[in-house]
């Protein structure tokens, strides 16, 4: 389209217009992902792999149950793992927090 034309339509035709072209650009977008895709499995197919030995799953993998690092002595229920923002007892407690190390 030349800028002659683009001169010629109103703001609500540019706007539809606009909305046209990034719907095109979104499913060019996935197409190409596909066509990548499919063409990564047929190489590591060819290679005796599959495509998720080479580069995992692709889902975010949570981190397992972290063990007990901390334990507040004056209540044994009140522990931390170390991950995360330092509990309430630890910060009220202050000074050196190794001594809370399990």
């Amino acid at each position: 389209m030349k800028a002659s034309e683009l001169a010629g339509l109103s703001l609500k035709e540019l706007r539809v217009l606009q909305e046209r072209v990034e719907a095109a650009i979104s499913e060019r977008e996935k197409q190409d992902r596909a066509d990548v895709r499919a063409k990564l499995a047929d190489m590591a197919e060819k290679a005796g792999f599959s495509v998720g030995e080479l580069f995992g799953s692709g889902r975010n993998q949570k981190r397992g149950a972290a063990p007990i690092k901390f334990r507040n002595p004056k209540d044994p229920s009140q522990t931390w793992t170390g991950r995360g923002r330092r509990p309430n007892w630890m910060v009220e407690a202050g000074g050196d927090f190794d001594r809370f190390r399990v």
